[in-house]
């Protein structure tokens, strides 16, 4: 999955001071901790879609410039990854919880600035929700269907990078 490999370029980036020289995290397991950023953004995601939060997810891609981690869908990708740092690394609550509060707002914040940047082709808006809806060309994937039900059908309050995916 490209998305996926984008990402983790956009993780190992952002990956030094929360992960690479943190003493909590041994160093045979940076490579690992990364990559289990870069699964736990992914598949925090994709489970919001599918149990039908996919407004949550919208309103993480409408934080251009604003505060990512305030939004719910951020709070859920922290507290997830947190939650794998601790069963997989055996890390405690407390370092778990320092790596993923110094590197996930960082690589949140990249990945909307990026996704939404006109200039920008590293993350195509269009690409990033029917990877994650698990939408492809011949996918019975509903993303126009579902925005209607959040939005009332009128597309009010999505922003213009976001409307061209679902068509309006």
């Amino acid at each position: 999955m490209l998305m996926l490999e984008q990402l983790m370029d956009l993780i190992r980036q952002h990956a030094g001071d929360a992960v690479i020289n943190n003493p909590a995290v041994p160093n045979e397991q940076n490579d690992a901790v990364v990559a289990e950023a870069g699964h736990s953004i992914i598949g925090g995601l994709k489970n919001m879609i599918s149990q039908g939060n996919i407004q949550e997810v919208i309103g993480l891609f409408q934080q251009q410039g604003g505060d990512v981690t305030a939004t719910p869908a951020a709070q859920q990708l922290q507290s997830g990854f947190i939650q794998n740092l601790m069963n997989r690394f055996g890390l405690d609550q407390g370092a778990a919880g320092g790596v993923a509060n110094n590197l996930l707002p960082q690589v949140l914040e990249k990945f909307v600035h990026k996704t939404n940047d006109p200039n920008d082709s590293s993350f195509n808006i269009r690409d990033v929700v029917q990877q994650l809806g698990g939408g492809g060309a011949n996918s019975s994937f509903d993303l126009q269907g579902l925005m209607g039900q959040f939005t009332g059908g009128d597309g009010s309050g999505i922003p213009e990078s976001i409307k061209g995916v679902f068509g309006r």
